[in-house]
């Protein structure tokens, strides 16, 4: 676990991430976050649960690379990710970004960037257990247009 990124089974509590990340930083004007949740509907098919599984190590590092890309681009303080994994209800919380700055609009970008490559690059792997079985999914989201709008070509990446 650092500081910045943690992928863990238990559950989160939003208020209390926030709380830490803004700890006595008299520069944090704004916070902006992203919770996920697990639906009980993909590709219009029901699901009943949820199970994600990824690369101990690899996940985390390719998180913190994202986080510093994030750092790059825009004028962020902080930035705090955690993402669960195992097995998960409809309902039950998945992912959590959280973004400070000076002021919102750098906040807001950087949540949205930070959320579009969790979604699209970050290596998670999911199996949904549907009416018709258990089936694996990639859990990554091909979206050539969100990855367009950071200006990240989708034929370039691995």
């Amino acid at each position: 676990m650092t500081d910045r990124v943690t992928i863990q089974t238990q559950d989160f509590d939003l208020s209390d991430e926030i709380a830490r990340l803004r700890l006595k930083d008299p520069r944090v004007g704004a916070v902006c976050s992203f919770v996920g949740t697990v639906r009980d509907r993909n590709d219009g098919q029901s699901v009943r649960t949820m199970e994600l599984e990824h690369y101990p190590g690899m996940t985390e590092k390719s998180i913190e690379a994202m986080i510093d890309a994030a750092h790059q681009r825009f004028n962020i303080v902080g930035a705090r990710v955690i993402h669960r994994v195992g097995l998960l209800q409809p309902l039950d919380q998945i992912v959590m970004v959280a973004v400070t700055s000076a002021h919102r609009g750098e906040s807001f970008q950087a949540c949205e960037f930070l959320m579009d490559y969790l979604k699209t690059q970050a290596p998670f792997w999911k199996k949904e257990q549907t009416p018709d079985g258990a089936r694996w999914v990639d859990a990554r989201v091909s979206d050539d247009a969100a990855l367009a709008r950071w200006g990240i070509d989708a034929a370039n990446l691995p």
